[in-house]
């Protein structure tokens, strides 16, 4: 057989490998079409075969950086073998109890993260969502202050199930029917777009005060929790001034009002320590934690304190789900915190954060269009505008530069409020390395030069 021939059939076998992937592609998307539900707009054009660390591979194995860790979920990457291991062990012991009865990975779990945690803040109890894990605090705190008043910034996103979807003001309130009642909303402190247009580019909280005159105008008198995201992610990943928590806490205080604060995002590393509470001065009465605490599973926890725990029992507290306390996703935690404190992930995350805040600055020198750049460890936002002297958001170029990214290799999101913002979120894995941090800088880099 000559040279080409051994080339040629090198590339017929290639071409019939590349027919097989188009084939299996356009019969799984006629299945989508189909089949599926669009719980989020329109599904993106490939499929996902696996991952491995930082990346993912689509079904023509592509290559694919994931600056989005997922769901915002997988810190420790894809694949890791903590984490496979951690699964494996609890498919061979059990995987799932009766809610009454308990596994030892279980109460290790809780153990565990109390063990992080402040005095105040002990009792926990394992679910599976965000959404229900701010279920769960939202419940325990109108049965203990006896009140039903809720809290939120009006750019927030606490889950879409009943409270907590009543307490979520970005996305998914309007065509659903009235949310529940005594729900409230205060501006949140976005010192790019003051919403009472007060500041410019430092917030000094004034927004905070008059957020709760309308919260004392507005109440019936009935005040049970404020619930706030550290950083406030989906609307705009918002970073709050300092001193605004220990501020927020006592104007809670002040009226017998709980203050949750919901670290779905950036607990557990994402943003230089293990919560981002331990940076903001303040200790919530109630910590919620979801995403960041799985590995990529579903596994989600409350957080109270013992005083607040006996209260709720005493009262009959009740919150039975058919995978509350599940010991597969507990042991899968417990793995998750050994490798976030073995590997010192949290000091990983604030050097690797560094790195890519210089990264996104050098592009905000050079690119009109980026506005802000905002974040802590490795939670970043990057606001896109029209022009910086207008500050109109941009959310045509936002998609068309998203999209780019994704061509290129780069997973990252954007998110949109309509009429206000136009961000791109990068939450890169904790366990990504520095020549990888780069590399999503650089294709952002090329993203943007291809697309203005």
């Amino acid at each position: 057989m000559t040279q080409g021939e051994g080339e040629g059939g090198a590339a017929s076998q290639q071409d019939e490998r590349d027919g097989d992937w188009r084939r299996r592609r356009a019969d799984l998307q006629t299945a989508v079409d189909r089949h599926m539900v669009r719980y989020v707009g329109d599904f993106l054009p490939f499929f996902i075969e696996r991952g491995d660390g930082p990346y993912i591979y689509d079904d023509s194995g592509r290559r694919i950086l994931d600056f989005t860790s997922g769901q915002m979920c997988a810190t420790l990457g894809h694949g890791h073998p903590a984490v496979v291991a951690a699964i494996e062990g609890s498919t061979r012991r059990i995987m799932h109890l009766f809610s009454w009865m308990l596994a030892p990975e279980v109460v290790e779990l809780c153990r565990t993260l109390a063990g992080l945690l402040p005095p105040r803040l002990q009792k926990v109890v394992l679910l599976n969502t965000g959404s229900e894990s701010n279920e769960v605090a939202i419940r325990m705190a109108k049965l203990s202050t006896g009140g039903h008043e809720i809290v939120a910034f009006n750019n927030s996103f606490h889950g879409l199930t009943g409270g907590a979807g009543a307490a979520t003001y970005s996305t998914g309130r309007r065509g659903y029917g009235p949310a529940l009642p005594g729900n409230m909303a205060i501006p949140p402190p976005d010192a790019f777009r003051c919403p009472i247009r007060h500041c410019t580019d430092r917030c000094d909280m004034s927004c905070l005060d008059v957020g709760f005159e309308l919260v004392d105008r507005q109440s019936t008198g009935q005040p049970a929790a404020m619930i706030a995201e550290p950083i406030i992610s989906t609307g705009g990943v918002i970073v709050p001034p300092p001193g605004y928590f220990p501020r927020l806490k006592e104007l809670c205080e002040a009226r017998g009002m709980l203050l949750i604060l919901d670290e779905a995002q950036t607990a557990f590393g994402r943003v230089g320590a293990n919560f981002a509470f331990e940076q903001d001065g303040v200790v919530p009465d109630m910590l919620t934690v979801s995403k960041t605490l799985g590995g990529g599973l579903p596994l989600a926890a409350a957080v109270v304190s013992p005083e607040l725990e006996q209260d709720c029992y005493e009262k009959g507290f009740v919150h039975v789900t058919s995978h509350v306390s599940d010991p597969l996703p507990a042991a899968v935690g417990l793995a998750v915190l050994e490798v976030l404190a073995r590997e010192r992930l949290a000091e990983r995350a604030e050097a690797l954060g560094r790195r890519l805040e210089a990264g996104l600055r050098d592009l905000q020198q050079r690119y009109e269009v980026i506005g802000d750049v905002r974040g802590r460890g490795l939670m970043w936002g990057v606001e896109l505008v029209s022009d910086r002297e207008s500050r109109r958001p941009d959310h045509a170029l936002g998609r068309k530069i998203t999209m780019r990214c994704m061509e290129l290799g780069l997973s990252m999101n954007i998110v949109t409020l309509p009429g206000l913002a136009a961000v791109w979120r990068l939450a890169p894995p904790l366990i990504c390395s520095e020549a990888e941090i780069d590399e999503g800088v650089g294709i952002l880099d090329q993203a943007i030069r291809d697309s203005l």
